[in-house]
């Protein structure tokens, strides 16, 4: 048997180490109110190099590595999560993908518009708008992205409609 993931601890790593990042995805969907299950930690974090550095410490203190098939333990490395790309890593916490754009190549500076400040037992994110988490999910056009949308439409209509 699997634990189940500790998105707040793993977010609680990211703030003590001051990274800069919004959380998008399924946990961003459920912060806004949506009744979904999510199985992984979505983030975009900024990709200045002074952020990075703290981003690539978090990860270390949370003990990540790549999701490898043949069973490797490959951790990050601060050239690749300078890049665009995915990082799909698992750490102490559960699944934490670091993405470095979503949807039409987003990227932490277009996105950060469009997050608000959340709190979360004494930690603040940045958690993407359910308007926005929508969006992309609409731009990245995958099957598993289409299956909830109506469910995150029905959530933020309900929502505006209070």
């Amino acid at each position: 048997m699997t634990n189940p993931p500790r998105f707040k601890d793993a977010l609680e790593v990211f703030a003590r180490h001051h990274v800069e990042l919004i959380v998008v995805g399924g946990v961003a969907a459920v912060l806004g109110g949506a009744p979904i299950a999510t199985f992984d930690l979505d983030v975009v974090p900024s990709r200045n190099a002074r952020n990075l550095e703290r981003l690539l410490a978090a990860l270390g203190e949370l003990d990540a590595t790549y999701n490898d098939q043949a069973g490797r333990r490959l951790r990050p490395e601060l050239p690749a999560l300078a890049g665009p790309g995915h990082h799909l890593l698992i750490t102490r916490c559960g699944p934490v993908d670091v993405l470095g754009a979503i949807g039409k190549g987003r990227t932490y500076d277009d996105l950060l518009p469009e997050s608000v400040a959340v709190e979360l037992g004494g930690v603040t994110v940045q958690v993407l708008g359910l308007a926005s988490v929508i969006r992309t999910k609409e731009e990245a056009g995958r099957d598993k992205d289409r299956a909830v949308l109506e469910l995150l439409r029905r959530t933020l209509l309900g929502s505006t409609s209070r």
